[in-house]
């Protein structure tokens, strides 16, 4: 139970990996509130968390908006008692190079992939400078972190802004008690790529990685669970790169 007595808010909780950091937190001992624009699977997520006797709720949230974001947050702060851990999993994938990715999709995985990470980090901060500690986890990307990919041109560029956005807040609040980390998934098999790949395509793509395979959420969550823990307690400003074997050979 590396996560008892914590709190924390997760976003993107209605599906792949968030869905399955919720459930491993709330496993480890924490009680999460599930936000995720998608109500039907993100009570589904609670649920779950409550059948195996976890604590959990579920707060709709569209994290491209600030007065959402801090809704969001007070409501964790109000109905659970505090926060600790913010897991900034909301996350949209769209496919074009420049010339091919239209305004409104460019600005709107801004929107969701990196202005949403910095507005609920922003929500979060203030309380948890105020307590002296708190933990922030983003979901960058191998694409965007390490190297970019082709017709991705939007999708890369927001994640490479969540790698940085990292390392900048790492630094800005390291001597405040809160530490922030980011992870780096490889591809990952969830609803978003299953939705953006044919299966022959998924199955051709895991073939070229050295482990051979795509990654299952669960072992993301597993990552994210170190960094929630005290056993990250000198970790800040870090990338974790869980791909495997993927960056090793590029």
């Amino acid at each position: 139970m590396k996560l008892q007595d914590h709190i924390a808010l997760v976003t993107g909780a209605a599906s792949g990996i968030g869905q399955a950091v919720a459930v491993r937190f709330a496993a480890e001992g924490a009680a999460v509130m599930a936000a995720d624009t998608d109500d039907k699977n993100g009570r589904e997520t609670v649920e779950r968390i409550r059948a195996a006797g976890g604590r959990a709720e579920f707060f709709h949230l569209d994290v491209s908006s600030a007065d959402q974001a801090r809704r969001a947050v007070q409501q964790t702060i109000d109905s659970l008692g505090g926060l600790h851990i913010l897991f900034n999993g909301a996350g949209i994938l769209a496919y074009g190079t420049a010339v091919e990715t239209s305004e409104e999709i460019w600005n709107r995985i801004m929107a969701v992939n990196l202005t949403g990470t910095f507005l609920c980090s922003q929500a979060c901060l203030p309380h948890m400078i105020a307590q002296g500690k708190g933990s922030v986890i983003n979901v960058a990307s191998t694409t965007g972190a390490h190297d970019a990919c082709a017709h991705a041109v939007a999708y890369v560029s927001s994640k490479g802004g969540v790698t940085l956005l990292t390392r900048a807040m790492a630094v800005d609040h390291a001597r405040q008690g809160v530490r922030v980390n980011a992870i780096c998934p490889g591809p990952t098999d969830t609803p978003m790529l299953r939705n953006a790949l044919t299966p022959e395509q998924l199955e051709a793509f895991a073939k070229t990685f050295p482990m051979g395979r795509l990654g299952r959420p669960e072992e993301l969550a597993g990552a994210a669970v170190f960094l929630a823990s005290d056993d990250a307690s000198f970790v800040t400003g870090a990338l974790l790169y869980v791909d495997g074997g993927q960056t090793a050979e590029v």
